[in-house]
């Protein structure tokens, strides 16, 4: 099924499968195992559901890596596309989730199309990892390792002729794109403390049609191009998300996922705050934590005390600051949850006496103690 038509090429989908076909000349760079890096002679791009993102068989996967070439000869065959003439996306997420976006500027059009998921993928650059490559072999570094669920793929096509470093350039403002919609999703990484900048498996093939007129040199921040696929790329990336994991704005208005990055989840966080009630109000809490969790103004203190801890990580904040900062701002929080503002002052002094630092089960304890001691003075 034709999809949608732009200045120089066709987008179909088809079964498990969205190709871009070129109707003219295009270069391409892309992550491609096969006809991947900087390439003049192809015919388009494709991007592939390869499985069922949870639940599927993975022997497939190790078939796939160890034989690239022939997972893409099935695939492009099927479709009747030429296997050698075309790069190739893989992923387990939906193509009927994939989010198409288009800008455009005095003739310049960038089109973006994305696919993702991040529940159990999601990671931070520099995060630890679990596999090294030797001579053409992923190796474990810690024992069997289950297979990673989660990759958003990137086709971006620019109708302008951009020279190589220009195409190397879009790469960057392209990651750096999808880094942004993951922080504007306040996205975490699995693998550490951090927000997410991306998958472990994310994937982009990008093609610049071949005018025959002088070459664009620049795609960076600076410039309009730029500034086109960082748009196209951040909300297709989003909208994507928003599709296929029912990620958006909306479903991040959560004190606990906030905080799931520092190891707690709701039974946890609950049982925690409990720990500092009696028994009526414990029963109170857990059948109204749901209200609480999303409340915009609980949302909002939690969120602040996270940003603070991660600017004290960073170094941005001295350590020995923490004491009158997160007693201050945890005050904010106990506030937020029992709505008497003017106890403020009782709050910072109470919390002045816990047990404060950046460490998860330090922080998070914090946290709890917060929440419940707002909650115990809540209907007094």
């Amino acid at each position: 099924m034709l999809i949608g038509e732009y200045d120089g090429i066709e987008i179909h989908r088809k079964e498990k499968i969205i190709y871009v076909n070129f109707l003219f000349q295009h270069r391409v760079i892309s992550t491609c195992g096969v006809n991947g890096g900087l390439r003049d002679d192809l015919e388009g791009i494709a991007n592939h559901q390869l499985c069922e993102p949870l639940g599927h068989d993975r022997m497939g996967l190790k078939v796939i890596a160890e034989d690239p070439f022939g997972y893409l000869k099935s695939v492009c065959e099927k479709q009747g596309l030429s296997p050698e003439k075309r790069a190739l996306l893989g992923t387990a997420a939906n193509m009927n989730y994939a989010a198409v976006e288009t800008q455009e500027y005095k003739g310049l059009q960038v089109v973006a199309i994305s696919t993702g998921g991040v529940k159990t993928n999601a990671g931070r650059a520099g995060d630890p990892a679990t596999i090294y490559e030797k001579d053409g072999k992923f190796i474990s570094t810690k024992g069997e390792v289950d297979e990673p669920h989660g990759t958003i793929n990137t086709i971006i096509i620019i109708n302008k002729e951009l020279s190589h470093g220009a195409m190397v350039s879009s790469l960057i403002t392209a990651s750096e794109a999808k880094a942004a919609a993951l922080q504007e999703l306040a996205v975490n990484s699995r693998y550490s403390c951090g927000l997410a900048t991306g998958t472990g498996t994310d994937q982009v093939g990008i093609a610049s049609r071949l005018t025959g007129e002088i070459p664009l040199t620049g795609a960076g921040k600076h410039t309009k191009l730029g500034e086109l696929i960082g748009l196209t790329v951040k909300n297709s990336i989003k909208k994507t998300l928003a599709l296929q994991d029912s990620l958006t704005p909306l479903s991040q208005r959560s004190a606990k996922i906030h905080l799931e990055r520092f190891g707690i989840d709701k039974e946890s966080m609950i049982e925690k705050i409990c720990s500092f009630l009696d028994e009526e109000k414990s029963k109170l809490l857990q059948k109204n934590y749901a209200t609480i969790n999303s409340d915009s103004v609980t949302v909002a203190a939690t969120s602040a005390l996270v940003h603070l801890r991660d600017k004290i990580e960073w170094g941005i904040l001295p350590e020995n600051c923490l004491p009158e900062i997160f007693s201050s701002y945890g005050a904010q929080l106990s506030a937020s949850i029992s709505g008497k503002f003017e106890r403020v002052g009782y709050y910072r002094e109470s919390l002045s006496r816990e047990q404060m630092g950046i460490c998860n089960q330090t922080f998070t304890n914090f946290i709890c103690k917060s929440f419940a001691l707002g909650f115990n003075e809540k209907w007094k």
